[in-house]
């Protein structure tokens, strides 16, 4: 006897797929809260209470649908960086698939360049609050950590698309290429770059010519 879906015995999971649509619209209510507040009051100002609050939803729903707070903090930074509704892999985003597209190495660092212009002013500040509150809370420090290393991982995949153009320089290793992008692409040196009245497009001036000087043949 074949036991019934969801029943005694069964090793089915049920699945519904209005309960995954209300699931995944509760998320987007909860990530769209979110977003309004941490970008308007910033971190520290923005309590989970608060986004629950305008989301509808409890607390304890929000836990379960995102995370904590500092999870809910990077599935925004992940939404800016992704111009996107919900946080998304960066293999996915339209700057890198421009990216990958662009034919020779110089057209690929201007495109992320660009890339970097438009979106760092408004990922560094997320970054930034997330950094300070890594200094005294252990969860930060978790998800700040994770951050770096992501970000390092992606910039191992932008040198080995490079260094597919054949116009890396031979002296340099795949990780050279990509410490030196993942150090200038940071929200640290991001701050340090815009000081003093310079703009996003300085920045990313200044960062392409660095790139293509140091990295290129």
């Amino acid at each position: 006897m074949v036991p019934p879906v969801n029943g005694p015995g069964s090793t089915r999971a049920y699945r519904s797929p209005r309960r995954e649509e209300q699931a995944a619209a509760t998320r987007r209510r909860i990530l769209r809260a979110a977003k309004q507040l941490f970008t308007t009051r910033g971190y520290p100002d923005t309590s989970v209470a608060e986004v629950a609050r305008r989301a509808k939803v409890s607390v304890d729903t929000l836990y379960t649908s995102v995370g904590r707070k500092p999870q809910l903090l990077l599935a925004v930074h992940d939404m800016v960086l992704g111009s996107a509704d919900e946080p998304i892999p960066a293999e996915q985003r339209d700057y890198v698939a421009a990216m990958r597209a662009a034919i020779g190495a110089r057209a690929k660092l201007a495109t992320y360049a660009e890339a970097m212009e438009r979106l760092l002013p408004h990922t560094v500040p997320l970054a930034e609050s997330l950094r300070v509150a890594a200094q005294t809370d252990r969860d930060c420090r978790k998800v700040w950590d994770g951050l770096n290393q992501r970000r390092a991982d992606n910039m191992l995949r932008l040198a080995a698309d490079l260094r597919s153009t054949g116009e890396l320089r031979d002296d340099l290793t795949d990780d050279d290429v990509a410490h030196l992008v993942w150090m200038t692409n940071s929200p640290e040196y991001y701050q340090l770059a815009t000081s003093g009245g310079r703009t996003s497009q300085q920045y990313a001036d200044q960062v392409l010519d660095l790139w293509t000087r140091t990295l290129l043949t």
